[in-house]
Order: C-alpha cells, then sequence, then structure tokens
C-alpha cells in the first residue's frame, strides 16, 4: 500500500516536472539584428520630401507557450540621420534630444493572428514615446518564418509629430516647414533559437 503510494506521488511529480520542462522549453527569446534590420522615416516639407535612417535599432521579443508576452524596441534619437545635417539638428531639436535621448516602444497585446505556413500577419497594438509623451498606436505587420529562429517582420506605421507635442521643425528663417505627418517603414530580423 505504501509502496503504491509512493508510486502514485511518484509519477504525479515526473508528470509536472515534464510539463514545467515542455512549458519552458517553448519559451523563446528573440532579439532584433541591428546589422540586417532597417527602418525609415518619410517626411514632407512645404521644398522637398525628405528621408531619415534609423542607424540603431535594439528590441527582443518573448515567446511562451507559442504566444507572445512582450516586445520592447529601443531607438536612440542620435541614431537619426539624414543626409543633411542642418535637419539632423532640427531632429534633434524636435525631441528635445537631451532631455527624451530614446524612442521606445512596448507591447499591449497582440491581436487579429493569421498564419498561412510561413508567413504571419498580426495588428500589433502598444505604448510609444516620443519626446517624452508616451501614445497608444495600433498597426498591422507582415511576419516571415525564413529559417528556424529567424524571423522579418514588415510594415508601416503613420503617426503625426503633434500628438506626442513635437513642434515639426522649421528652416531658413521659417521659410521651410516640415509637415506635421510621417511615415515609419521597417524591416526588422528577429533572432533566437528555434522553438522545438
Amino acid at each position: 500500500m505504501i509502496k503504491r503510494q509512493f508510486s502514485k506521488t511518484f509519477m504525479l511529480l515526473f508528470i509536472s516536472f515534464m510539463l514545467l520542462s515542455i512549458n519552458v522549453l517553448s519559451a523563446q527569446s528573440l532579439k532584433i539584428n541591428p546589422k540586417t534590420s532597417t527602418m525609415t522615416i518619410y517626411g514632407t516639407t512645404n521644398v522637398h520630401n525628405f528621408t531619415i535612417k534609423v542607424g540603431q535599432i535594439n528590441g527582443e521579443l518573448a515567446i511562451s507557450s507559442k504566444k507572445v508576452q512582450s516586445l520592447s524596441v529601443e531607438i536612440p534619437v542620435r541614431g537619426l540621420k539624414s543626409n543633411e545635417s542642418l535637419m539632423n539638428t532640427k531632429t534633434y531639436e524636435a525631441f528635445n534630444e537631451p532631455k527624451n535621448p530614446k524612442i521606445s516602444f512596448q507591447l499591449t497585446d497582440a491581436e487579429s493572428l493569421q498564419v498561412a505556413g510561413d508567413e504571419v500577419n498580426v495588428t500589433v497594438n502598444g505604448n510609444l514615446t516620443m519626446a517624452g509623451v508616451t501614445k497608444k498606436i495600433s498597426f498591422k505587420t507582415t511576419g516571415k518564418n525564413l529559417k528556424p529562429g529567424v524571423y522579418d517582420f514588415k510594415g508601416s506605421i503613420a503617426l503625426k509629430m503633434s500628438d506626442f507635442k513635437m513642434k515639426p521643425p522649421t528652416a531658413m528663417l521659417g521659410m521651410m516647414k516640415v509637415g506635421d505627418a510621417i511615415t515609419l517603414k521597417y524591416d526588422i530580423y528577429l533572432e533566437g533559437a528555434a522553438i522545438n
């Protein structure tokens, strides 16, 4: 009787341990590859259109039980570069870069997930912080599993600087004015160990 009870207890402990192990194995951390990932900001002025390249992107995606648990992205404002030094200076001023040196995004949830083979379409919701102001945003993204542990996500996000209490830059004594609306296009590569 005691031997049977011990065997039953041992089996319950063993099953619990195996379930815990499976849960741990299904957890995965994917990091943004800054060398292959790109982001570009597109905007307009009353004189000409402009583009600003995002030179540095850091971030991590955590998955557990094949569900997204968290996503965080950080971009140093000083990493934003255009082909014009004046535009760079005006951009840093608009962000008040000494006080707000980073742009950050934190996922709150993901919805409308559609999976077809290696491709994924999902709506991402989260908090974007720019120039010290945080605003909830929502955008659609398309992802592809390129190989085990490597994913590529593409998309674009339409934003307004005024939503973040940012004053669109001006130059040449106010003769050149930057438009309020900007578009961020991204091609992000996330890499980590393959999920078992």
